[in-house]
């Protein structure tokens, strides 16, 4: 197929972002994770700055696991007191990923992607998971904590993720019913993850 779009899901230290960069290159598409922040900033007019802090803010605070607020593809006017909120710095950044997938073929990394591109026929969703043990030995080669500090800063991540996910979904984060395809990267490894993709992609389209 020409045009298809693969988002990836991950636990923290499964290696999903590593999968999905490995995938874009051989594929020569393009890849979208964090830069999404800069795009909805320059297409919103709202501060880049915010919408990191507010990731940040929502990682310390209830408000997510509190309520469900499924994204439905409105956007608030900025003459609203609700222009600035997390809910519209959320739908800013699912405008960009409708339109980056409409562009092109590519790779995007997280923001409930596959939700957002739910109706697209072109999309490829995966969630990228591994087992306790690899995840923690992964995360602290990249990480300067001690092994009990890196547990609970994974649990705590992997937590906002899910948390994340429910508010603007309703769905289950690790339902493997939202995904085309589940990986487990502590038993495939992060090439064997990439040729199960382009498989999967060769079968359907």
């Amino acid at each position: 197929m020409e045009h298809v779009v693969v988002t990836i899901a991950r636990q923290y230290g499964s290696g999903g972002r590593t999968v999905g960069k490995m995938l874009a290159k051989d594929m020569g598409i393009a890849y979208y994770s964090s830069n999404l922040l800069k795009m909805a900033s320059e297409e919103s007019g709202i501060s880049e700055q915010m919408f990191a802090q507010l990731d940040e803010k929502l990682k310390n605070s209830p408000f997510l696991r509190m309520s469900t607020d499924i994204y439905t593809g409105d956007l608030i006017p900025p003459e609203s007191s609700d222009f600035v909120s997390a809910k519209n710095l959320f739908n800013y950044q699912a405008k960009v990923i409708k339109r980056v997938a409409k562009a092109g073929s590519c790779v995007v990394i997280g923001r409930a992607a596959d939700f957002v591109l739910k109706d697209y026929p072109n999309v490829v969703s995966v969630f990228v998971h591994g087992s306790k043990e690899f995840n923690l030995a992964r995360a602290m080669e990249q990480n300067s904590m001690t092994e009990a500090e890196m547990e609970k800063f994974i649990a705590k991540t992997d937590r906002y993720r899910a948390e994340f996910y429910k508010h603007y979904t309703g769905r289950d984060w690790t339902d493997a019913r939202n995904y085309d395809l589940c990986l487990n990267s502590s038993k495939l490894g992060f090439e064997k993850c990439v040729e199960e993709i382009k498989a999967y992609i060769r079968v359907r389209f």
